[in-house]
């Protein structure tokens, strides 16, 4: 009789002992789930960690851009030329990169261009006004310092300055020329951050540079400005 064969007579079933067929799966198919489950898990740990890293790295902006609202001061200058020179106010546009070099210093490039205004000279007996557009091309170096929110910093650097005159009815009738002068700029400010990614700047800048004569020698004083440039933006980290 086979395995698990029945007796009609004695109404008994017989077992063999052999073993009974199971539901269990393969002890192969078993060890390679346990592989596959590793797998996912080491996989997950693994975009984690590179989530965090990048994460952490987009944190650690080094670098910025800037677009901030100007004012021109140039102040009322004499000279031994006899030539005097004042200025109405000046109102225009700064626009700024930084690129950090550590978390407290950077290197920073500057385009400013102002909005027209007039310059007088008075050369006795005679009075001129040229009508002006300014420039600036300069570069600094800037160092902060980091109190929570609040980063105050200072910069220094070189600059040109580009004196660009308007021919209109403003300016008096001169063959007044452009002219670009080099010199410095420097400043020292706050800003502070509204987010990761922006913050508020307020800045008072200095501009020193030779007084502009536009080409003509009646003009010539000889002296040096010391221009304020008083500024308040906004800044972007990326």
């Amino acid at each position: 009789m086979g395995p698990g064969s029945y007796n009609a007579e004695s109404g008994a079933r017989f077992d063999s002992g052999a073993p009974e067929s199971t539901s269990s799966l393969p002890a192969r198919w078993l060890c390679s789930r346990e592989v596959q489950d590793r797998m996912k898990k080491i996989a997950i740990i693994a975009f984690l960690l590179v989530a965090c890293v990048a994460a952490g790295r987009a944190q650690e902006s080094r670098q910025d851009i800037s677009i901030s609202g100007t004012g021109l001061i140039e102040p009322f200058k004499a000279s031994t030329t006899n030539v005097q020179v004042s200025s109405n106010r000046a109102f225009g546009a700064l626009l700024s990169y930084r690129f950090m070099l550590t978390p407290t210093s950077a290197l920073e490039a500057n385009y400013q261009m102002t909005y027209a205004n007039k310059i007088h000279y008075w050369a006795n007996p005679n009075n001129y006004t040229v009508n002006t557009r300014t420039h600036e091309i300069s570069a600094a170096y800037v160092r902060s310092f980091v109190y929570k929110n609040f980063n105050p910093f200072v910069e220094a650097g070189p600059g040109a300055f580009i004196f660009l005159p308007i021919r209109n009815s403003g300016t008096t009738s001169l063959d007044v020329k452009q002219q670009t002068q080099i010199g410095a700029i420097y400043g020292g400010g706050i800003a502070y951050e509204i987010s990761p990614s922006f913050d508020i700047r307020a800045e008072y800048r200095g501009w020193i540079t030779k007084v502009p004569t536009f080409g003509l020698d009646q003009l010539a004083t000889k002296r040096w400005y010391n221009i304020s440039n008083p500024v308040v933006g906004v800044a972007y980290h990326f």
